[in-house]
């Protein structure tokens, strides 16, 4: 049975540099491709055009570029509901701590001075991507983690609590996918699959299993331990579904997390 880490298994995360110079823009492109997959812009608005059709997972851009600079390029991201989760690693040759103040109000996760070290890039590409990836392994691995710890600003924030509260409002929806969600949450089903493949690498499909088994969990933290009242009040068609998708994200029964609960509390 596939498990949630094969689940979580992805191809090249998704790179977007955005620079007015094709120096830099060969020089990164021939270096990153080895690990990445590498998508390139001349400007803010190039880069705002492919974040809308590409799935990327960080932003590196330079400050000064024509028609939409560094800055506005990251204030635009961190303020757009479908890309706000996506980090932006901003380079300049300006090095003033009013540019850094600058890039930090912007909404940059990291701020790297011109000229910089390939080996300091990719150190914070690294670092940033892989630290993401242990709070998504964790949320989706654990039955007591909350799905606020993959958010990484207020706007994400907001939008998976409503995601969740909208779930758990039709928990007795025992045929609910992503067709009835978006309506419900008033998106496009391109538009919210993008939002929770790019904020959580699940689909909306595990986001909805794993909502109802969290539930459960929580149902049994509270003292619940029967496994028939679990599975309906999470909306399965039955208990043995019911334990086959708990098994299969959390790598044990519910029977055996209700012992593991137990025996910390003795």
């Amino acid at each position: 049975m596939e498990g949630i880490s094969q689940i979580l298994k992805k191809p090249k995360s998704g790179i977007l540099i955005a620079d007015d110079s094709d120096d830099i823009l060969d020089y990164l492109t021939h270096d990153l491709k080895k690990e990445y997959m590498v998508f390139t812009a001349r400007n803010g608005e190039e880069a705002l055009a492919i974040l809308q059709q590409e799935l990327i997972q960080l932003v590196v851009s330079d400050v000064m570029m024509p028609k939409v600079d560094g800055f506005e390029l990251c204030e635009k991201i961190k303020l757009n509901l479908e890309l706000s989760h996506i980090p932006v690693i901003l380079l300049t040759a300006k090095n003033t701590l009013q540019d850094r103040i600058h890039g930090l109000k912007a909404g940059a996760d990291a701020y790297i001075e011109k000229p910089f070290s390939l080996d300091h890039l990719y150190a914070q590409i690294e670092n940033l991507l892989s630290g993401r990836l242990k709070l998504k392994e964790c949320y989706a691995q654990s039955p007591a983690v909350h799905i606020n710890s993959i958010a990484h600003s207020k706007m994400d924030e907001a939008f998976l609590e409503k995601l969740v509260d909208t779930i758990h409002a039709h928990l007795d929806e025992t045929q609910l996918d992503v067709e009835r969600l978006s309506v419900l949450m008033n998106m496009s089903k391109p538009t919210l699959y993008r939002k929770i493949k790019s904020i959580s690498d699940l689909s909306p499909h595990d986001i909805i299993n794993l909502t109802r088994l969290k539930k459960a969990a929580d149902m049994i933290n509270s003292g619940n331990f029967r496994i028939n009242e679990l599975a309906e009040e999470a909306g399965y068609n039955s208990p043995g579904q019911f334990r086959r998708n708990f098994v299969k994200y959390f790598k044990m029964s519910p029977s055996e997390y209700i012992d593991k609960l137990m025996r910390v509390h003795q």
